[in-house]
Protein backbone atom coordinates (compact mmCIF):
# COMPACT_ATOMS: atom_id res chain seq x y z
CA UNK A 1 0.00 0.00 0.00
CA UNK A 2 1.44 3.81 -0.48
CA UNK A 3 1.59 5.75 2.48
CA UNK A 4 0.53 9.06 2.28
CA UNK A 5 2.32 12.52 2.45
CA UNK A 6 3.59 13.09 5.85
CA UNK A 7 3.25 16.84 6.17
CA UNK A 8 3.34 17.60 9.72
CA UNK A 9 0.99 17.39 12.68
CA UNK A 10 -0.22 20.91 11.77
CA UNK A 11 -0.75 22.46 8.10
CA UNK A 12 1.78 25.55 8.74
CA UNK A 13 1.86 28.34 6.09
CA UNK A 14 5.56 28.35 4.57
CA UNK A 15 6.46 31.78 6.98
CA UNK A 16 5.58 29.64 9.73
CA UNK A 17 7.17 26.84 8.00
CA UNK A 18 10.42 29.14 7.49
CA UNK A 19 10.59 30.33 10.77
CA UNK A 20 10.14 26.52 12.37
CA UNK A 21 13.49 25.87 9.71
CA UNK A 22 15.54 28.69 11.05
CA UNK A 23 14.92 27.98 14.69
CA UNK A 24 15.57 24.02 13.58
CA UNK A 25 18.67 24.28 11.42
CA UNK A 26 19.69 27.85 10.25
CA UNK A 27 22.46 26.42 8.50
CA UNK A 28 20.15 24.27 6.87
CA UNK A 29 17.63 27.16 5.95
CA UNK A 30 20.24 29.42 4.49
CA UNK A 31 21.07 26.37 2.08
CA UNK A 32 17.04 26.13 1.26
CA UNK A 33 16.31 29.88 0.75
CA UNK A 34 20.04 29.86 -1.66
CA UNK A 35 18.35 27.23 -3.56
CA UNK A 36 15.15 28.26 -3.84
CA UNK A 37 16.52 31.93 -4.84
CA UNK A 38 18.90 30.41 -7.56
CA UNK A 39 15.42 27.97 -8.56
CA UNK A 40 12.73 30.55 -8.72
CA UNK A 41 15.07 32.78 -10.88
CA UNK A 42 15.70 30.45 -13.43
CA UNK A 43 12.64 29.10 -13.71
CA UNK A 44 10.72 32.59 -13.94
CA UNK A 45 13.44 33.96 -16.81
CA UNK A 46 13.31 30.48 -18.97
CA UNK A 47 10.04 30.72 -18.67
CA UNK A 48 9.89 34.27 -20.27
CA UNK A 49 12.58 33.50 -22.59
CA UNK A 50 10.99 30.76 -24.11
CA UNK A 51 7.92 33.11 -24.69
CA UNK A 52 10.16 35.42 -26.47
CA UNK A 53 11.90 33.12 -28.55
CA UNK A 54 9.13 31.15 -29.74
CA UNK A 55 7.39 34.51 -30.85
CA UNK A 56 10.73 35.50 -32.53
CA UNK A 57 10.86 32.60 -34.77
CA UNK A 58 7.01 33.27 -35.62
CA UNK A 59 7.69 36.58 -36.83
CA UNK A 60 7.23 38.89 -34.26
CA UNK A 61 11.01 40.59 -32.76
CA UNK A 62 9.02 42.81 -30.70
CA UNK A 63 10.73 41.10 -27.43
CA UNK A 64 14.04 40.10 -29.23
CA UNK A 65 14.54 44.67 -29.73
CA UNK A 66 13.27 45.32 -25.84
CA UNK A 67 16.06 42.92 -24.96
CA UNK A 68 13.74 40.41 -23.63
CA UNK A 69 15.45 37.29 -25.00
CA UNK A 70 18.11 38.01 -21.67
CA UNK A 71 19.01 35.54 -18.78
CA UNK A 72 19.18 39.26 -16.60
CA UNK A 73 16.63 38.48 -13.90
CA UNK A 74 16.07 42.57 -14.00
CA UNK A 75 14.39 42.73 -17.59
CA UNK A 76 11.53 39.61 -16.07
CA UNK A 77 10.82 39.77 -12.90
CA UNK A 78 7.61 41.19 -11.82
CA UNK A 79 8.15 41.92 -7.86
CA UNK A 80 4.67 40.69 -7.01
CA UNK A 81 4.55 37.86 -8.94
CA UNK A 82 8.34 36.77 -7.18
CA UNK A 83 7.27 37.86 -3.81
CA UNK A 84 4.17 35.65 -4.25
CA UNK A 85 6.39 32.62 -5.70
CA UNK A 86 8.52 32.49 -2.60
CA UNK A 87 5.33 32.80 -0.08
CA UNK A 88 3.01 31.08 -1.93
CA UNK A 89 5.12 28.60 -4.60
CA UNK A 90 3.27 30.32 -7.30
CA UNK A 91 4.08 33.16 -8.97
CA UNK A 92 4.77 34.98 -12.39
CA UNK A 93 7.37 37.36 -14.23
CA UNK A 94 6.73 40.49 -16.75
CA UNK A 95 4.68 39.28 -19.97
CA UNK A 96 6.48 39.60 -23.02
CA UNK A 97 5.67 41.89 -25.68
CA UNK A 98 4.27 40.36 -28.14
CA UNK A 99 2.84 42.08 -31.33
CA UNK A 100 0.49 39.35 -33.17
CA UNK A 101 -0.06 41.44 -36.21
CA UNK A 102 3.86 40.35 -36.78
CA UNK A 103 3.38 36.66 -36.65
CA UNK A 104 2.57 34.34 -40.10
CA UNK A 105 -0.19 32.27 -38.76
CA UNK A 106 -1.99 34.56 -35.89
CA UNK A 107 -3.69 31.41 -34.57
CA UNK A 108 -1.18 28.64 -34.27
CA UNK A 109 1.41 30.80 -33.48
CA UNK A 110 -0.20 32.92 -30.75
CA UNK A 111 -1.27 29.13 -29.52
CA UNK A 112 3.00 27.89 -29.77
CA UNK A 113 4.26 31.32 -28.25
CA UNK A 114 1.69 31.03 -25.07
CA UNK A 115 2.05 27.07 -24.51
CA UNK A 116 6.20 27.63 -25.11
CA UNK A 117 6.78 28.99 -21.45
CA UNK A 118 4.59 26.34 -20.03
CA UNK A 119 6.62 23.22 -22.23
CA UNK A 120 9.67 24.74 -21.09
CA UNK A 121 9.05 24.31 -17.69
CA UNK A 122 7.21 20.85 -17.78
CA UNK A 123 10.59 20.01 -19.78
CA UNK A 124 12.58 21.14 -16.24
CA UNK A 125 10.00 19.04 -14.65
CA UNK A 126 11.18 15.89 -16.12
CA UNK A 127 14.63 16.79 -16.91
CA UNK A 128 15.61 17.31 -13.02
CA UNK A 129 13.28 14.71 -11.88
CA UNK A 130 14.93 12.25 -13.62
CA UNK A 131 18.42 13.34 -12.91
CA UNK A 132 17.56 13.26 -9.13
CA UNK A 133 16.13 9.49 -9.46
CA UNK A 134 19.68 8.87 -11.14
CA UNK A 135 21.19 11.04 -8.00
CA UNK A 136 19.65 8.59 -5.60
CA UNK A 137 20.77 5.77 -7.04
CA UNK A 138 24.65 6.13 -6.22
CA UNK A 139 24.50 8.71 -3.42
CA UNK A 140 22.86 5.84 -1.31
CA UNK A 141 24.49 3.04 -0.14
CA UNK A 142 23.28 -0.14 -1.90
CA UNK A 143 22.56 -1.99 1.18
CA UNK A 144 19.87 0.68 2.65
CA UNK A 145 18.11 1.14 -0.55
CA UNK A 146 17.59 -2.38 -1.03
CA UNK A 147 16.35 -2.58 2.74
CA UNK A 148 14.27 0.44 2.15
CA UNK A 149 13.06 -0.82 -0.83
CA UNK A 150 11.67 -4.13 0.83
CA UNK A 151 10.25 -2.09 3.41
CA UNK A 152 8.21 0.41 1.57
CA UNK A 153 7.98 -1.39 -1.82
CA UNK A 154 9.47 1.75 -3.71
CA UNK A 155 12.16 3.90 -3.32
CA UNK A 156 9.81 6.83 -4.16
CA UNK A 157 9.54 8.28 -0.50
CA UNK A 158 13.35 8.83 -0.06
CA UNK A 159 13.23 11.02 -3.22
CA UNK A 160 10.29 12.86 -2.97
CA UNK A 161 10.17 16.57 -1.52
CA UNK A 162 6.96 16.11 -0.23
CA UNK A 163 7.38 12.91 1.97
CA UNK A 164 9.11 12.64 5.01
CA UNK A 165 13.05 11.82 3.90
CA UNK A 166 12.60 13.64 0.82
CA UNK A 167 11.92 16.91 2.59
CA UNK A 168 14.57 16.29 4.70
CA UNK A 169 16.96 16.16 2.08
CA UNK A 170 15.35 19.14 -0.09
CA UNK A 171 15.03 21.20 3.14
CA UNK A 172 18.59 20.93 4.21
CA UNK A 173 17.88 19.41 7.53
CA UNK A 174 19.37 15.96 7.07
CA UNK A 175 19.10 13.50 9.94
CA UNK A 176 22.22 11.20 10.87
CA UNK A 177 20.74 8.03 10.10
CA UNK A 178 20.06 9.53 6.39
CA UNK A 179 23.87 10.73 6.66
CA UNK A 180 25.02 7.22 7.76
CA UNK A 181 23.28 5.72 5.02
CA UNK A 182 24.69 7.81 1.97
CA UNK A 183 27.34 6.73 0.14
CA UNK A 184 28.63 10.18 -1.11
CA UNK A 185 26.79 12.73 1.15
CA UNK A 186 28.33 15.48 -1.36
CA UNK A 187 25.69 14.40 -3.75
CA UNK A 188 22.72 15.10 -1.38
CA UNK A 189 23.16 19.42 -2.67
CA UNK A 190 23.10 17.94 -6.35
CA UNK A 191 19.90 16.45 -5.46
CA UNK A 192 19.01 19.35 -3.39
CA UNK A 193 19.09 21.77 -6.21
CA UNK A 194 17.94 19.48 -8.72
CA UNK A 195 14.31 18.47 -6.14
CA UNK A 196 13.82 22.44 -5.86
CA UNK A 197 14.30 22.79 -9.56
CA UNK A 198 11.39 19.89 -10.63
CA UNK A 199 8.58 21.16 -7.79
CA UNK A 200 9.46 24.91 -8.68
CA UNK A 201 9.16 24.24 -12.53
CA UNK A 202 6.22 22.02 -11.83
CA UNK A 203 4.50 24.34 -9.79
CA UNK A 204 4.86 27.14 -12.42
CA UNK A 205 3.71 24.94 -15.63
CA UNK A 206 0.37 23.95 -13.92
CA UNK A 207 0.01 27.20 -12.49
CA UNK A 208 0.04 29.20 -15.68
CA UNK A 209 -2.11 26.49 -17.35
CA UNK A 210 -4.88 27.52 -15.37
CA UNK A 211 -7.13 29.64 -17.65
CA UNK A 212 -7.35 32.82 -16.16
CA UNK A 213 -6.35 36.22 -17.82
CA UNK A 214 -3.01 37.08 -17.81
CA UNK A 215 -1.95 33.49 -17.12
CA UNK A 216 -1.02 31.54 -20.28
CA UNK A 217 -3.89 29.32 -19.76
CA UNK A 218 -6.51 31.90 -20.87
CA UNK A 219 -4.88 32.57 -24.62
CA UNK A 220 -4.16 28.57 -24.62
CA UNK A 221 -7.95 28.19 -23.94
CA UNK A 222 -8.95 30.96 -26.36
CA UNK A 223 -7.34 29.64 -29.38
CA UNK A 224 -8.44 26.06 -28.65
CA UNK A 225 -11.81 26.99 -27.76
CA UNK A 226 -12.61 29.74 -28.91
CA UNK A 227 -10.00 30.26 -32.29
CA UNK A 228 -9.30 33.25 -30.31
CA UNK A 229 -12.02 35.35 -31.30
CA UNK A 230 -12.55 35.55 -27.71
CA UNK A 231 -11.30 39.08 -26.18
CA UNK A 232 -11.70 40.76 -23.00
CA UNK A 233 -12.21 44.33 -22.60
CA UNK A 234 -9.51 46.63 -20.38
CA UNK A 235 -11.87 46.43 -17.34
CA UNK A 236 -12.51 42.70 -17.69
CA UNK A 237 -9.38 41.87 -17.40
CA UNK A 238 -8.09 44.01 -14.87
CA UNK A 239 -10.37 42.48 -12.66
CA UNK A 240 -9.35 39.20 -13.54
CA UNK A 241 -6.20 39.72 -12.58
CA UNK A 242 -7.56 40.93 -9.19
CA UNK A 243 -9.56 37.89 -8.80
CA UNK A 244 -6.03 35.96 -9.38
CA UNK A 245 -4.45 37.69 -6.88
CA UNK A 246 -7.21 37.17 -4.71
CA UNK A 247 -6.91 33.90 -5.43
CA UNK A 248 -3.15 33.33 -4.41
CA UNK A 249 -3.58 35.13 -1.28
CA UNK A 250 -6.43 33.19 -0.14
CA UNK A 251 -4.53 30.02 -0.33
CA UNK A 252 -7.13 28.38 -2.28
CA UNK A 253 -4.91 28.50 -5.41
CA UNK A 254 -1.87 27.09 -2.92
CA UNK A 255 -4.09 23.85 -1.85
CA UNK A 256 -5.48 22.92 -5.63
CA UNK A 257 -1.51 22.70 -6.78
CA UNK A 258 -0.56 21.22 -3.65
CA UNK A 259 -3.04 18.55 -4.40
CA UNK A 260 -1.37 18.24 -8.32
CA UNK A 261 1.66 18.43 -7.94
CA UNK A 262 1.91 16.10 -5.37
CA UNK A 263 0.00 13.44 -7.66
CA UNK A 264 1.81 14.85 -11.15
CA UNK A 265 5.48 14.42 -9.18
CA UNK A 266 4.27 10.90 -7.47
CA UNK A 267 3.61 9.68 -11.16
CA UNK A 268 6.67 10.87 -12.96
CA UNK A 269 8.92 9.83 -10.30
CA UNK A 270 7.65 6.36 -9.79
CA UNK A 271 7.85 5.93 -13.87
CA UNK A 272 11.57 6.57 -14.06
CA UNK A 273 11.57 4.39 -10.74
CA UNK A 274 10.25 1.55 -12.79
CA UNK A 275 12.51 2.02 -15.82
CA UNK A 276 15.29 1.85 -13.29
CA UNK A 277 14.14 -1.07 -11.30
CA UNK A 278 13.87 1.15 -8.09
CA UNK A 279 9.79 0.59 -7.88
Amino acid sequence: ARINAKRGTERLSRIQQWISMLQSDPVGFVLYLFYLLVTVLLSLILHEVAHGYVAYRCGDATAKWMGRLSLDPRKHLDPIGTICMFLFGIGWAKPVPVNPRNFRNYRRDDFLVSIAGIVTNLSLFVLCTALAVGVNAVMFKPEFLQEFKSYFGTLEYVISPYYVYGNSIASGNVTEELLAAMAHPWLQYVQRFLLNMATINLSLAVFNFLPIPPLDGYHIFNDLLFRGRFQLSGQAFRVAQVVLLLLCFSGLLSELLYFMNTHVFSAVTHLFLMMTGGA
